[in-house]
């Protein structure tokens, strides 16, 4: 943007005079990107060194001007309470006022960079700052939860809505792809577990309560943690990488100008698999892990496997088995909310995806461990 008075006039110079108590600047020649650097350093002196309310810009012998030449004639009354008043200027010029106002309105001068402290004060805003995106990220998921859940009883009402299709994919995704994993971790769970009861009751000569120990353990804890943190490392970061991907690619934009709704077409199946599937998952580790556990009993304290399942069906009460698989569709609840609306708030970059994949599963076996507490504390107030 530029404006001209004379097209000889030299490159830009500045004369500085004091008159009445103010400094006045002369502009002189062409402001322009390409001549103002011969006066850059003076410019920056006068700014340093003079209070803004008594710098007097005069404006009659300059010739054109561009944004950097206003930028840096407007620089020296930047400071001041009423930096485009009238008082700062002499003469008459046809763009210099106007675009000195503007260049000044569209910029903001930077504050200085915080230096690095260290100490107490320090340690204590890095614990506020993480507490407060903590805070805003459990709003977000619980936000985002309101959303599914109005989506899900809208899609119940009318039932045509819903993606059978879709959802059988995830099932099988979730469940079906998942359940070797699963059982090979909670087989060696209720093997260790297992190996190390019969290690300390073998002291006390009560080997056989070994069993009750693997019992107890894997049907109410080990079991439905094990699937919920292979939920919340396997199926929850592919939620969030293939939801992540589609939006980078701006393909859940045009799933909303076309009319869909991401909610009800990605959201929605995904949740409702990993809820339908996580009990199931649940009662293959059980299994497995029980497996794993009779077959230590029985190679290295010859407890018969006949007598494993005899005294499990005596001595551990079936209550365990329901209070384990309780938890599981919670569990597969959080799982799948979490990953989907981490991927749904991935930017149009990689380095996006990478950071909320790995918040994904962060943030899921962390509430998964959470709410196990809460769950272990409310069963023991019932007495269950």
């Amino acid at each position: 943007m530029r404006g001209s008075r004379s097209d000889n006039l030299s490159a830009a110079r500045v004369v500085v005079r004091e008159a009445d108590g103010k400094t006045y600047v002369e502009a002189h020649g062409n402001w322009l990107v390409d001549t103002i650097g011969a006066v850059y350093s003076v410019m920056c002196k006068i700014e340093e060194e003079t209070a803004p309310g008594d710098i007097i810009i005069d404006v009659r012998n300059l010739g054109q001007v561009d944004t950097s030449g206003a930028y840096l004639l407007g620089r020296v009354t930047r400071r001041c309470g009423a930096p485009d008043g009238d008082f700062h200027f002499v003469g008459v010029h046809a763009v210099a006022r106007d675009l000195i106002a503007e260049v000044r309105e569209r910029t903001s001068a930077c504050s200085p960079v915080e230096t690095s402290t260290f100490g107490f004060l320090k340690a204590m805003s890095r614990i506020g700052a993480g507490l407060e995106a903590m805070l805003f990220e459990l709003i977000g998921t619980l936000g985002f939860f309101g959303k599914t859940l109005t989506t899900g009883l809208a899609t119940f009402a009318q039932p045509w809505r819903f993606r059978l299709t879709s959802t059988i994919w995830a099932m099988e995704e979730v469940g079906v792809n998942a359940m070797p994993i699963v059982a090979t971790l909670s087989f060696f769970i209720g093997a260790v577990i297992a190996l190390m009861g019969a290690n300390l009751l073998e002291t006390f000569g009560v080997t056989v309560f070994m069993v009750d120990l693997v019992g107890l353990s894997v049907l109410r804890e080990f079991a439905v943690l094990i699937t919920a943190i292979m939920l919340a490392a396997r199926s929850d970061s592919a939620f969030t990488a293939s939801i992540g991907s589609m939006k980078m690619q701006q393909e859940i934009d045009a799933m909303r100008v076309m009319g869909l709704d991401p909610y009800e077409a990605l959201v929605l199946p995904r949740v409702v698999a990993c809820v339908l599937m996580a009990p199931l998952l649940t009662f293959g580790a059980m299994l497995s892990g029980l497996f794993g556990g009779m077959l230590v009993a029985w190679t290295a304290q010859e407890i018969t496997p006949a007598v494993f399942i005899s005294r499990l069906y005596t001595e551990v009460p079936i209550d365990h088995f329901w209070v384990g698989l309780s938890k599981a569709p919670v569990f597969g609840l959080v799982v799948a909310i979490i990953g989907c609306r981490q991927g749904m708030e991935v930017q149009n970059n990689v380095e996006s995806l990478g950071r909320r994949v790995t918040a994904s599963v962060v943030q899921s076996i962390f509430t998964v461990i959470v709410i196990e507490a809460a769950f272990a504390l409310l069963y023991m107030e019932l007495g269950i």
